[in-house]
C-alpha cells in the first residue's frame, strides 16, 4: 500500500509539472523584429507572444556564432569553460546537458529541427524528424500526441533554419526593396536592398513557423500548462552582426510565455544570458540547480519578484575556423548597464568571413571609392582597434568609439579589469587560446571548416 502511495504521489507531480516550448531562431538580428522595435516587418505570432508574456529587453549571448551559443544555453556554461568557443565545435568529455538534468525528473526532452550541437553523448536529445531545412511539424504532431497519452512532461526545442543565410524563404513581394530602411551601418546600394529583403521575407517565414508552434499547442490542450520561450539566436550574417561582439552580433530577442504565472505584457530590462538558461529551466521544472554552472536562475524575474540579474555580460568571438574566415581574429567583450568595452586581440589583422569574400561586399567597396560614408563603414568592418568603447544608451548602434575620451578612462579600467578576470576564471588566455580553434573543431584539424 506504501508503494502504492508513493507511486501515485509520484505520478500526480509528474503531471503537474510544466512543460516547455523553446523555439530558437537561427541568425536574427533582434532589433529587426517588429516586438524590438523593427521597422520592416510584421510578427503577428511573436508578437503574440509578447503580448501574452515577458519581453527581455537586455538578453545576451556569449557568442554570436550558432554552435557555441547554442552549447552555452543547453549546458550553462561558457564557450571556453565548456569547450565549444569555434564554430562547429565539440564540449569537452563528459559535459553535460539540459537532457541530463530533466530525464531525471520524468521529462522527455527532444529537438525538433537544426542541431549544431557535438559530441552525442552530451546532447543525447529525442531527435524528431531530420535536421532539414524545414521544421517538421509532423513528427511534433506526433511528439505532443505521445506525451499527451502518456501524461508525460515534455521540453521540446524547436530549432528553426530561418531566416539562416541564404535566404531562399519567404514572400519577397511583400516588400519594395525602394522603401525598406536599412541600419545606418550598412552601405545603402541597390544591392544591399535587395539581399535585405530577402532576410526579411524570412523573419515573416520564421514567424510563421513559431504561430504552428502555438496552434500544436492550442489542437493538444497544451497551451496553459506550457512554457513557451522565444528567442532569436545571433544576428544575421551581414556585417556588424553575426560574427562580431556589438550588441547586433550578441544580443538577442527573449520572450517568456507562462500563463498564470508570468504577467502578460510584461517587460523587464535585467540583463540575462544564455548562460543562464539552463538553470532557470531546471528550476521551473523543480529540479535542483547544479553548483559547477556558470549560469543563475532568472526565474525571480520571471516571477515579478525581482527586476535585476545580472549587473554584467560577456561575450567572445573566434574567428579562426568559421567559414572563409581569417587566420585568426579573436575578440573578447564586457556589457554593462551603459558601456560595452570590446578587446580585440590582433587589431593588426583584417576580418575577413563570408560576407567581406562575397559579390555584395564587393559592391560596398565599389561604392566606398566615391562615397566618404560608404569607405568608413567597409574600413570599419574590417579593421578595428585594440579596444573600443561605445555607450549604449546614447549608441545603441555603436557607431561611436569613445574609448580615448579622458572622461570615459576610469569606466576602461574597471570594465577592462572585470574582463581580463572573467576570462582568467574561464581558462581563456586570450590569443594562445584562439590558435587552438582546430582541435576544438568536429573534425579536430586543420581543415577548411563546413559552411554555416
Amino acid at each position: 500500500m506504501l508503494c502504492s502511495s508513493i507511486l501515485a504521489q509520484t505520478n500526480e507531480i509528474k503531471k503537474n509539472l510544466p512543460n516547455i516550448l523553446f523555439f530558437i531562431a537561427d541568425d536574427c538580428t533582434f532589433r529587426d523584429l517588429d516586438s524590438y522595435g523593427g521597422v520592416n516587418v510584421v510578427t503577428p505570432n511573436i508578437d503574440k507572444l509578447a503580448n501574452e508574456g515577458m519581453q527581455f529587453m537586455r538578453c545576451f549571448q556569449p557568442t554570436s556564432m550558432c554552435t557555441p551559443a547554442r552549447s552555452c544555453l543547453y549546458t550553462g556554461l561558457y564557450p571556453v569553460r565548456n569547450g565549444a568557443y569555434p564554430n562547429h565545435s565539440h564540449v569537452n568529455a563528459g559535459t553535460k546537458s539540459i537532457f541530463h538534468y530533466l530525464k531525471p525528473a520524468g521529462y522527455r526532452v527532444a529537438l525538433l529541427g537544426k542541431q549544431h550541437i557535438s559530441p552525442p553523448e552530451s546532447f543525447p536529445f529525442d531527435f524528431l524528424g531530420d535536421p532539414g531545412d524545414d521544421l517538421n511539424f509532423n513528427a511534433m504532431d506526433d511528439f505532443l500526441a505521445e506525451t499527451k497519452r502518456q501524461d508525460q512532461p515534455f521540453c521540446l526545442f524547436v530549432c528553426s533554419h530561418q531566416p539562416h543565410f541564404p535566404h531562399t524563404k519567404g514572400d519577397t513581394l511583400k516588400f519594395d526593396p525602394k522603401q525598406i530602411q536599412l541600419p545606418p551601418y550598412y552601405v545603402d546600394s541597390k544591392e544591399m536592398r535587395s539581399k535585405f529583403v530577402k532576410y526579411l521575407a524570412e523573419i515573416i517565414y520564421m514567424d510563421e513557423e513559431v504561430g504552428k508552434c502555438l496552434e500544436l499547442l492550442k489542437k493538444f490542450n497544451l497551451t496553459e500548462n506550457t512554457v513557451v520561450v522565444f528567442t532569436s539566436e545571433n544576428g544575421n550574417n551581414f556585417p556588424f552582426a553575426k560574427w562580431t561582439c556589438y550588441d547586433n552580433g550578441l544580443q538577442t530577442a527573449f520572450i517568456v510565455r507562462w500563463p498564470g504565472k508570468v504577467k502578460a505584457g510584461s517587460k523587464t530590462k535585467a540583463m540575462v544570458e544564455y548562460v543562464d538558461v539552463t538553470p532557470t529551466l531546471i528550476e521551473i521544472c523543480r529540479g535542483k540547480v547544479p553548483s559547477n554552472l556558470d549560469g543563475k536562475s532568472f526565474l525571480p524575474v520571471l516571477l515579478g519578484e525581482k527586476t535585476t540579474h545580472k549587473n554584467y555580460t560577456y561575450g567572445i568571438q573566434t574567428s579562426r575556423g568559421i567559414d572563409r574566415g581569417p587566420e585568426y581574429y579573436g575578440i573578447r567583450t564586457i556589457r554593462s548597464d551603459t558601456f560595452r568595452y570590446i578587446y580585440n586581440l590582433t587589431p593588426e589583422a583584417s576580418f575577413q568571413c563570408t560576407f567581406t569574400r562575397g559579390n555584395l561586399f564587393k559592391s560596398w567597396i565599389a561604392k566606398a571609392d566615391t562615397d566618404t560614408i560608404a569607405k568608413f563603414i567597409v574600413n570599419r568592418y574590417q579593421h578595428r582597434p585594440a579596444e573600443e568603447l561605445y555607450n549604449i544608451i546614447n549608441d545603441p548602434y555603436e557607431q561611436h568609439n569613445i574609448i580615448s575620451d579622458p572622461n570615459n578612462a576610469q569606466t576602461v579600467q574597471q570594465l577592462r579589469k572585470k574582463l581580463m578576470r572573467w576570462m582568467s576564471q574561464q581558462g581563456d588566455n586570450g590569443q594562445a587560446t584562439e590558435m587552438k580553434a582546430y582541435e576544438r573543431q568536429n573534425n579536430g584539424k586543420n581543415q577548411k571548416p563546413v559552411t554555416d
